[in-house]
């Protein structure tokens, strides 16, 4: 018997040109906080609260892939939520697509 897969609902955050490259903000997504990234043109959104004191990862410094938290410095690769220097420490990446000139992120299962 196969599985069925499980749909993502999408939602619209922002326009492309809303965030250009090098640049994020933090938006919401069915009540949650989101940190959403343009890195040369390709969009990544990771859970926008820092795990180590909840700082807000959305208005940290982006450089290339790396996210910095502003509260205590904290980095974290946009691409696969590991922290730098200690890939056991995470933040949960969120699917994000280009639908026309649309931002769009879903959730992952479970992640409310």
């Amino acid at each position: 018997m196969s599985q069925v897969p499980i749909l993502q609902d999408f939602v619209t955050v922002a326009k492309v040109d809303e965030i250009p490259p090098g640049t994020g903000r933090t938006v919401d997504v069915k009540g949650v906080w989101i940190a959403l990234f343009n890195v040369d043109g390709t969009f990544y959104a990771v859970d926008n609260a820092c795990p180590h004191a909840g700082g807000p990862l959305g208005e940290g410094h982006l450089t290339g892939d790396m996210i910095e938290c502003p509260w205590h410095g904290w980095s974290f690769s946009v691409r696969t939520g590991e922290r730098r220097g200690n890939s056991n420490i995470t933040v949960a990446c969120c699917p994000v697509r280009i639908e026309g000139d649309c931002v769009q992120i879903a959730l992952p299962p479970g992640f409310i």
